[in-house]
């Protein structure tokens, strides 16, 4: 069912290139993208409207906007079951936002001289979470919390309306809402969603970061939109590799591989080992345990594309170079002494250390945050947190006697560079 990739004997300069990914064409889907963000920007709540209706069946009473009382019926009605859950996860993701808050940063260079480092929250932000293949409710959290923790002011959330749900957001989604205090929710998906948080159409003001993963066309929405107004990353399809001796259990492994490949087709589960045996003993179980999911045929087809592989490597050394090179969105550690081991992986936007920490636990309840850098992006970018909902300003705070005591120092720079305007702003405050 999934390909095999043999390292062995083959020490290369570069492994990011031995492992494929998944065909995420974002400059193919720029021309359709721009199309809907400049409708949007141009014809306004119009241009939604009829983007709702073409792409997701039609908005309720052509109004964008949840009503409080259906965000509220949400809560009331969601199965206690879940509503327990959720509020776990919460609890924990903000034990591990608060223990992120930075705090502001004073630095005296000198006796009247100092300059802070303040944090400071984004004003509004938009968060995005996706309602196609499945309703990613735990996405709510993972976008609230932080922006709450960072004290943002404002928070404003789209989601797909859903045919099934009455051109409604689907009321799980609707009940994390209502449990986190979010009020202002929008029935909004897709391009046209990133377009309306950006430009500010209808009944939604401007913001100005906008947060959450989404399909190709949210993601191309992001980078067109990237400027007008803040994004936190270009999150393209999800990821999983596993690095694994021979300690790995293969049931274990293989049911790790299946749990990202559900997500979407374009899914890359990367098994990199050290060992063969472990590796047949993972297609065994891969073909026992695909076929008894609900979604066989999608997990099937992430499994069986190029994205996705058995990485046969000499020992771990070179299985740390090859995850290291790929960077992976998750990366789970199945190897003897896995802390050890984890603490040399230098790219990974998240690690989950030992048999008993699957990625699906940091989807929902381990009090870390799931919305992560894919596609390589892990080697130079960091999953969402507090710092993605604050910006930071330096504080200049100088006396007389301080600025003195530099100015020569200021004046010479100024005039190294040719702009002897910057000297002389120093200059005229010493001037008799």
């Amino acid at each position: 069912m999934i390909r095999r990739i043999d390292l062995r004997g083959n020490a290369l300069a570069d492994y990011r290139s031995a492992v494929p990914r998944a065909d995420f064409d974002i400059e193919a889907a720029v021309p359709a993208v721009h199309d809907i963000c400049e409708a949007v920007r141009t014809r306004g709540l119009e241009a939604i409207l009829d983007y709702n209706e073409r792409f997701d069946g039609g908005t309720a009473d052509d109004d964008i906007r949840v009503p409080a009382a259906t965000i509220t019926a949400a809560l009331d009605d969601l199965d206690p079951a879940v509503r327990a859950g959720l509020e776990e996860s919460i609890r924990r993701l903000r034990v591990t936002c608060a223990a992120e808050l930075e705090q502001d940063a004073h630095t005296e260079l000198g006796p009247g001289a100092r300059v802070t480092h303040r944090k400071v929250p984004v004003d509004r932000v938009g968060l995005y979470v996706p309602g196609g293949l499945a309703p990613l409710v735990s996405s709510v959290l993972m976008n609230v919390v932080p922006a709450q923790t960072a004290g943002v002011p404002s928070l404003a959330l789209a989601s797909p309306p859903q045919k099934d749900f009455g051109g409604l957001p689907h009321p799980t989604i609707l009940a994390a809402c209502a449990l986190l205090g979010v009020e202002e929710v929008y029935a909004v998906g897709g391009a046209q969603a990133i377009a309306m948080f950006a430009y500010g159409i209808g009944p939604c003001r401007r913001v100005d970061l906008v947060t959450g993963p989404g399909n190709i066309y949210v993601v191309t929405a992001k980078r067109l939109l990237k400027g007008q107004v803040g994004i936190d990353s270009e999150a393209g399809p999800t990821e999983i590799a596993i690095l694994a001796d021979d300690t790995g259990d293969a049931g274990f492994v293989a049911a790790d591989l299946i749990s990202q490949a559900e997500h979407d087709p374009l899914a890359a589960s990367v098994l990199v080992t050290t060992s063969e045996r472990l590796a047949d003993e993972v297609d065994v179980e891969l073909d026992k345990q695909v076929y008894a999911t609900r979604h066989t045929e999608r997990i099937r087809t992430a499994l069986t594309g190029a994205q996705s592989s058995i990485v046969l490597v000499d020992d771990l050394d070179q299985g740390l170079d090859v995850v290291n090179a790929y960077a992976a969105e998750h990366l789970e550690i199945h190897t003897a002494d896995a802390s050890a081991v984890a603490g040399r992986v230098r790219n990974a936007g998240a690690i989950f250390v030992g048999p008993h920490a699957p990625v699906s636990l940091g989807d929902y309840c381990a009090g870390s945050n799931h919305v992560l850098p894919s596609g390589g992006c892990a080697c130079h970018s960091s999953g969402l947190s507090v710092r993605a909902f604050t910006k930071s300003i330096h504080v200049v705070d100088y006396s007389r006697d301080a600025l003195a005591e530099v100015a020569d120092h200021v004046v010479t720079l100024a005039e190294a560079e040719d702009l002897p305007g910057h000297g002389a702003a120093v200059s005229i405050r010493f001037a008799d």
